[in-house]
């Protein structure tokens, strides 16, 4: 950080070090054991080396710094003395930390050396502030490529000095990060030997662990990447110590994602070693050592998650929940359906990648190009799957309202209106027709409930309408502007169709008028809402190889080798947690203490020729196509066997990702 924990000649050494230079003592301590020594180095340092050199910070439109390094400055030079000092000592490579622009207002850098750059780059002044218009679309486009240029530098001067040397760099182009950090999901996860994100209860949620490793593979498909995670209960920065199961649930969810795992412990000041950290870390390392060979296979993914970065930077502005909300949430309702997802990333949304899955899914992506319709219709008309939500396709490329779909021909309807209200209601009705009865499972027919978040009016076309949209019912002061609208209110009178099913080609296409993914992230999460999703894509895929059944609080990752089936279940149960002291009622979930049991039951598509567990203690029962467990333990490998398929014309839609 703020100094050198070596004998630096660019930055201050910590004042408490004296004579010692713990980078020397490492690198020799190192070296008995064959261990190879990865140097923290942090770019967005602040504090003394910032006020010794006031040039090299970011400046406000005002023309006010405001404590961050700017990386069209002098910088980089002083960050590539500081790589070569540390390259000198015999380290074998760098995690690079903070390549933020930060991560909220003022925005910069309006400093005299940006203004050049942006002058040269397009030919006009830098925008007047925050406009969203097309000079802040530029405005963007400079922001990532500055972050960009200074990471490609700074890998290309260490790749000089030392050609063996790895570099990666910490990523914020995953939510909850957008755009005010000055990185974009692929565009910044490229630049490194691996990308490196990171995880955990304290700030992405106990949900987001797997989201996070699957949203770094699909930035790199196919290469290594790394996610960390802490020791401490709370976050980096502190000194306690996880119980194991805790440590064991979120190191076994990365691994079983097929991610680098690096658990991060901060030396306590006075430089003792927590020896309880250390056996527990130990622990939880010798095991999975003991379960290496069940990690790395190539994942089976059917449904993918497509992930807009235009949506989130144009239709979420300064508020990126606003879209990413509805991408959490259908994650949510995928997950606790143990259906198997992947990531789908719109800047390398390729026709290869889109057809890896069976199924994708548009989570409010509001802003879609001529080129990503062009490519999800093909997808479609070829045989794929596609589940719409919300607003998708009804914005412009800058993120406000179109006055017509651009998915029009996809969803088969036209849109008439969007409702100006979030809390918006849908009836199923009480007789499904038989083709589509799948669709409201464990749904009350006839019964209005609240799907909250966007809605449109749609007028079908070639679509089949299912079900009603109902608009909120308003009260006499809310109608006066005598109250607000943040609370939810019953449903009023039916305004168009709930959902339409369109036959396009050879696929299919489901499109939500109302937003079950914003709804299942929302603080009404209406089971209902989630069930409209997972529905939607068990409908679409009725007959998928391998079928999970298992308490939502356990979750799923499915990998395949040939005949091989591997299905991995992580339970999560923490104990209830009492009433915070501070931002009541946001409650941080429990640490996990004792491992969850629980039943579940696998189904298969072909007859099941061996399964076994990995866990002694694990039950394991199979019959025919169905293995059933009953599981005592945070992380279980259950291994299959099926019989080799009937001969017979290949199937023309992949079954499994490799990665």
């Amino acid at each position: 950080g703020e100094y050198a924990y070596y004998n630096s000649r660019v930055a201050p050494k910590a004042p408490g070090l004296g004579a010692r230079d713990v980078l020397a003592e490492t690198v020799e301590e190192a070296r008995k054991h064959a261990q190879h020594v990865i140097a923290y180095c942090v770019v967005q340092q602040g504090g003394r080396f910032l006020r010794e050199h006031p040039a090299f910070e970011m400046r406000g439109v005002d023309g006010k710094p405001f404590g961050r390094f700017c990386y069209n400055s002098g910088y980089l030079e002083s960050m590539k003395a500081l790589v070569k000092e540390q390259l000198a000592y015999g380290i074998d490579g760098f995690h690079i930390d903070m390549l933020d622009q930060g991560f909220g207002p003022p925005y910069g850098c309006w400093c005299d050396a940006c203004k050049r750059l942006f002058q040269e780059e397009y030919g006009r002044p830098m925008p007047s502030g925050v406009t969203w218009d097309e000079d802040w679309g530029r405005m963007l486009e400079f922001r990532y490529n500055t972050t960009q240029r200074f990471e490609q530098a700074l890998r290309e001067e260490i790749r000089r000095l030392n050609p063996a040397a790895t570099v990666d760099f910490n990523y914020h182009g995953s939510p909850p990060f957008s755009w005010e950090v000055g990185q974009r999901p692929v565009q910044h996860a490229v630049n490194g030997d691996f990308v490196t994100g990171e995880t955990g209860i304290w700030g992405f949620s106990a949900l987001s662990v797997g989201l996070t490793a699957e949203f770094l593979a699909a930035t790199t498909p196919g290469a290594p990447y790394q996610v960390a995670m802490q020791r401490g209960v709370r976050m980096y920065h502190d000194q306690t110590t996880r119980p194991l199961n805790d440590l064991r649930w979120e190191l076994f969810t990365l691994l079983a994602h097929n991610a680098q795992v690096n658990i991060v412990d901060k030396t306590a000041y006075d430089v003792w070693l927590d020896p309880v950290a250390y056996r527990r870390i130990g622990q939880a390392f010798a095991e999975a050592r003991a379960k290496r060979a069940h990690f790395g296979q190539p994942t089976y993914q059917t449904i993918g998650l497509y992930y807009s970065h235009r949506t989130r930077d144009w239709y979420g502005r300064e508020n990126a929940s606003r879209y990413q909300q509805s991408f959490h949430g259908a994650h949510r309702a995928l997950a606790y359906a143990h259906l198997p997802w992947g990531v789908i990333l719109d800047e390398n949304a390729t026709p290869d990648r889109l057809r890896k899955f069976r199924t994708v899914v548009l989570p409010i992506a509001g802003v879609l190009s001529e080129g990503e319709v062009r490519r999800l219709a093909d997808f479609v008309e070829q045989g794929g799957s596609l589940v719409v939500t919300g607003w998708s396709g009804l914005l412009s490329e800058r993120g406000e309202p179109a006055k017509a779909s651009s998915i029009t021909r996809l969803v088969g309807a036209e849109l008439v209106y969007r409702l100006d209200s979030e809390d918006n209601h849908v009836r199923l009705p009480a007789a499904l027709p038989r083709p589509y009865a799948a669709l409201g499972a464990g749904i009350e027919p006839g019964w209005p409930f609240l799907v909250k978040g966007p809605a449109a009016v749609l007028r079908p076309t070639t679509a089949t309408p299912i079900g009603e949209l109902l608009k909120p019912h308003r009260t006499v002061r809310q109608i006066q502007g005598k109250e607000g609208f943040d609370w939810p209110l019953s449903a009023d009178a039916p305004v168009g169709p709930a959902i339409l099913v369109n036959r396009f080609g050879k696929g299919t296409v489901v499109t939500f008028a109302a937003s079950p993914d914003f709804a299942s992230a929302s603080e009404h999460p209406v089971v209902e809402a989630r069930l409209l999703l997972s529905n939607a894509a068990r409908w679409l895929d009725p007959r998928p190889l391998v079928r999970v059944e298992a308490p939502v609080n356990v979750e799923s990752v499915i990998t395949r080798e040939g005949e091989r089936i591997r299905v991995h279940l992580l339970g999560y149960a923490p104990p209830a947690n009492p009433m915070p002291p501070s931002n009541r009622p946001y409650v941080i979930p429990a640490l996990l203490e004792d491992a969850p049991m629980y039943k579940a039951t696998i189904r298969f598509s072909r007859p099941v020729r061996t399964a076994r567990a990995l866990g002694k203690g694990t039950r394991v029962e199979h019959s025919g196509n169905v293995v059933q467990v009953l599981v005592n333990d945070v992380h279980e490998v259950l291994v299959v066997d099926l019989d080799a398929p009937r001969s017979g014309p290949p199937s023309a839609r992949p079954q499994s990702r490799a990665r």
